[in-house]
């Protein structure tokens, strides 16, 4: 392949759609590099893999020689992205949306080339804006045009509220566009109606449109809802190499090769096909494909070290490989008077209640220390230290301390 060829390739990994694919092909045939721009509206403190699917992206420009812009809507972020929602979103305030907007600036550059990366918030545009300059840009679009994007249209069709402000959202990141000049804008297929909004007002004040390109929303350790932290389906970032670890091995194989596609630097698609007809005849474990999977995740959110010491703790308790001691410790507060079993296993996080864990001292599925266990009315006093593991994936090292 060409050195265009193979920038195209790169740049349309894993993308659902880009738009117009013709367009970004002569743009880069320029040589000139490319401003490339992606927004995140910080509306909480953490990021999680799904948010990486667009900064790995924004990686893969910047490996190319294109400008990256990292966009923190701290102006959009009060008005709430109504995108996929049936109500109104509760608007946040200036200070939650700086708290967490320096909390991002601050986890971005794990994926990202903190020397070529432009950083910039749109409040540094839209807080020069006065009342009748808003008002133009309200005055670019349609109550009709607003009313195709589909989450709008549910709404009215159900006779939900959709209050006035909502219409301001795609304006606003539309605008972004405009005052960044941006040749790209990434995206999740949510937001598409948005970046398309970008185009056209590109148009309406004289610059050339810019190429939108979708990637898809990541699905969960679930396996089927979109990754996020109210449904618990999520791996954050600034998780700890181990926990980053198990909850990579707990995912289904089928989703492993979407995480491969989506996440990964290192295994090419080439490559990926070949580890399929691997593992289609037998020659390949996918336990082995997906620790792969997570070694390069811990090592790309910590280092490469802390992710062998956490891969050789899961070998230490999944496979009795090694020394569990190897496994981070996490403290755990409990009374004087020492925790019940059940209640121990559900603070350690490995059960979402104590009837759940007393489902599976029943089912023999708890150990400590490699010993099953079935007793729930053990109790366990401040000073005991130890691996809990429920099931075969589900474990933590931990020492009670007195509360």
């Amino acid at each position: 392949m060409s050195e265009l060829e193979q920038a195209l390739a790169t740049i349309a990994r894993g993308a659902d759609e880009i738009i117009k694919r013709e367009d970004l092909a002569a743009r880069l045939k320029t040589g000139v590099p490319l401003r490339v721009k992606a927004g995140f509206d910080p509306t909480a403190p953490d990021l999680h893999l799904g948010h990486t699917v667009l900064l790995n992206k924004m990686r893969q420009f910047q490996d190319l020689g294109h400008q990256v812009i990292f966009l923190i809507g701290d102006f959009t972020g009060m008005i709430g992205d109504p995108t996929g929602k049936n109500v109104t979103r509760k608007p946040l305030t200036r200070d939650d949306v700086l708290v967490n907007a320096q909390t991002y600036a601050e986890q971005v550059y794990k994926v990202l080339d903190r020397e070529k990366t432009e950083l910039r918030f749109n409040s540094e545009w839209f807080d020069k804006m006065s009342a009748a300059d808003m008002i133009k840009l309200a005055a670019q679009y349609t109550v009709a045009r607003m009313l195709e994007r589909d989450d709008f249209t549910k709404r009215y069709a159900a006779q939900q509220p959709i209050a006035i402000h909502e219409f301001m959202y795609p304006l606003t990141q539309g605008y972004d566009s405009v005052a960044l000049k941006a040749d790209v804008e990434l995206g999740g297929t949510d937001q598409k109606f948005n970046l398309l909004m970008g185009r056209g007002l590109q148009e309406h004040y004289g610059q050339r449109p810019q190429v939108v390109l979708t990637m898809p929303l990541l699905e969960g350790l679930d396996g089927v809802n979109k990754m996020s932290k109210s449904l618990g389906n999520y791996i954050g970032i600034n998780e700890p190499a181990i926990d980053i670890v198990t909850k990579t091995m707990k995912i289904g194989d089928e989703l492993m090769w979407r995480w491969f596609e989506l996440l990964s630097f290192e295994v090419s698609l080439d490559e990926l096909a070949t580890m399929k007809q691997d593992i289609a005849h037998g020659v390949l474990n996918p336990r082995d494909a997906k620790l792969r999977l997570a070694r390069e995740l811990a090592a790309r959110f910590h280092n490469p070290a802390a992710a062998e010491l956490a891969i050789a703790g899961w070998h230490a308790v999944v496979r009795g490989e090694g020394d569990t001691a190897l496994l981070p410790q996490a403290d755990i507060a409990v009374p004087a008077e020492g925790m019940r079993l059940a209640a121990l296993l559900t603070a350690a996080g490995l059960t979402a209640s104590n009837s759940e864990a007393n489902r599976k001292l029943k089912e023999r599925a708890v150990r400590i220390d490699a010993e099953v266990v079935e007793d729930a009315q053990r109790v366990f006093s401040p000073g005991f230290e130890g691996v809990l593991q429920v099931g075969k994936r589900n474990f933590a090292r931990v020492r009670l301390v007195q509360a």
